[in-house]
């Protein structure tokens, strides 16, 4: 049984507790306007909240990577690595928030659903049970539907909004449907027992377990972004407010992530199936697609929607090359924690040229170096991450990724071409990356320097010194990802 000072439950009472609050407050203040007292204290929750994860981390109060457990959430290491990368998510999306909120309405609403929809990121991280996923799934993305149209008179935020909930509910029918198909043949919902049942299934019902596994990978591969169920990822980010878009990118995409390692990989293991060609397929397709469809566009939301699909391939091939090596899911790990700062930057950065100059337009760009030169920074720095260009950090997790696929080529002879790909495409989105970059600093007339957001600037700061230390010296946290990653033996031990 958790213990009342386990770190999901201590994250749900801090949050949820401010999270229920902030809205009555508001009432309480009657307030007509917004301002930033809100946005205070849902910083503050979230760092007492991160606080406390590393903490339990650092003292070694919780389980290794322990992927099983009787209750329907654990306390392990596994769960306490997706929280730190969410976590991270969800203060950048509150920070960056500061100002573009100053001028709208509802801001104690706005910053409640921010922490509620946090709440479920990490229970996703961290249940062990299909039914408490589930739930965690939808506390996670009921409040994400509500933010994506939070711009009520805003055309674009609404269709957003409505092409997100239909896919979202989409995807939760079919994420159901799969839980009932594993119900039914394990009589378990508890992920560990559902695997073990697959280990022992009869022949007979092998083609219901491979739809069930299916089901999964079709409902959180929604949230993943993997081609083909990416369509509507593009037009939400764009119509989306800024700061909401870097929950999405880098927030609700880790959460499909640590669902997909809880229950796909370990689950295919388990059945004995040979998925990982169809896996290393998707991861190619999902990579290929989204940096090609990434060079046509001409608007950097956009651009960087597509960006963040490519990379959720990357992501893929090391759950593909799972089973035949470790270095598989330590670099998929690895590059989801990198992921999450590199794009959370990214999109602030976005956030905040939109604020100050209101222009998402490529060609709009020329001359931002010298009109935004710390917030360009940060936007150049994370790019260069994001392609993997050393002293990074995004060079040593797609190293260690595409060093798993090569590591796995005595077991499955096209491995190798998963590495080929991703470094093929890294290369190719170093095309759309450097045209950015030419249009902030080698292009346009000189521009006078304008006041950049201040939450903004501190965003660019951590990003750039997490982004640098960590390219430089990289050890403390390839040793945290080794230390939280699963083994995939697990899932048919006995």
């Amino acid at each position: 049984m958790l213990e009342i000072s386990s770190t999901p439950l201590v994250i749900i009472a801090i949050l949820g507790v401010i999270g229920v609050i902030l809205p009555i407050i508001s009432i309480a203040r009657k307030e007509k306007g917004s301002n930033s007292f809100y946005a205070v204290i849902a910083f503050a929750a979230l760092i007492v909240s991160i606080g406390y994860v590393a903490y339990q981390l650092t003292t070694e109060h919780i389980l290794p990577s322990a992927l099983f457990s009787e209750d329907v959430l654990v306390d392990d290491t596994f769960g306490g690595f997706f929280a730190i990368a969410m976590l991270i998510v969800a203060i950048f999306t509150t920070v960056g928030s500061f100002n573009y909120m100053r001028k709208q309405n509802h801001p104690a609403v706005y910053y409640s659903l921010i922490l509620l929809s946090t709440i479920g990121m990490v229970l996703v991280a961290y249940s062990t049970d299909l039914v408490m996923l589930f739930v965690a799934w939808e506390l996670m993305s009921i409040p994400t539907y509500v933010l994506a149209g939070f711009m009520k008179k805003n055309p674009s935020s609404n269709e957003a909004a409505l092409k997100y909930f239909l896919f979202g509910a989409l995807s939760s029918a079919i994420i159901v449907y799969g839980i009932s198909l594993s119900y039914g043949l394990t009589g378990s919902t508890n992920i560990g027992e559902v695997i073990q049942g697959y280990s022992t299934l009869d022949p007979s019902l092998l083609p219901i377990a491979l739809l069930s596994v299916g089901m999964f990978i079709a409902g959180f591969g929604f949230k993943m972004g993997l081609v083909p169920f990416h369509m509507w990822l593009p037009d939400t980010y764009e119509g989306a407010p800024t700061p909401i878009t870097t929950l999405l990118a880098a927030g609700t995409k880790k959460a499909g992530f640590a669902a997909a390692i809880r229950i796909i990989v370990l689950g295919m293991v388990a059945l004995n199936l040979d998925w990982t060609l169809a896996l290393g397929i998707i991861a190619v397709m999902t990579m290929t697609i989204g940096n090609i469809a990434a060079i046509m566009q001409k608007n950097l939301s956009r651009m960087l929607a597509y960006s963040s699909i490519g990379h959720a391939g990357y992501i893929l091939i090391g759950l593909a090359v799972a089973p035949f090596s470790s270095m598989g899911i330590q670099g998929s790990m690895y590059h989801i924690l990198n992921h999450a700062v590199m794009k959370g930057a990214a999109f602030i950065a976005v956030g905040g040229i939109v604020t100050t100059l209101a222009v998402t337009n490529l060609d709009k760009l020329k001359g931002l170096g010298r009109r935004m030169p710390i917030t360009s920074l940060g936007l150049v720095i994370s790019l260069l991450a994001l392609a993997g260009v050393p002293p990074l950090n995004g060079f040593w997790s797609k190293l260690m990724l595409f060093g798993g696929a090569l590591d796995a080529s005595s077991a499955i002879s096209w491995a190798p071409w998963l590495a080929i790909a991703g470094v093929l495409n890294s290369a190719l989105s170093l095309a759309y990356y450097g045209w950015i970059m030419r249009k902030m600093y080698f292009e346009g007339e000189t521009e006078k320097r304008v006041s950049e957001p201040k939450s903004v600037i501190a965003v660019m700061i951590f990003s750039i010194i997490f982004m640098v230390a960590l390219g430089v010296y990289p050890d403390p946290i390839i040793k945290f990802v080794e230390m939280a990653s699963p083994t995939v033996s697990m899932a048919i031990m006995p």
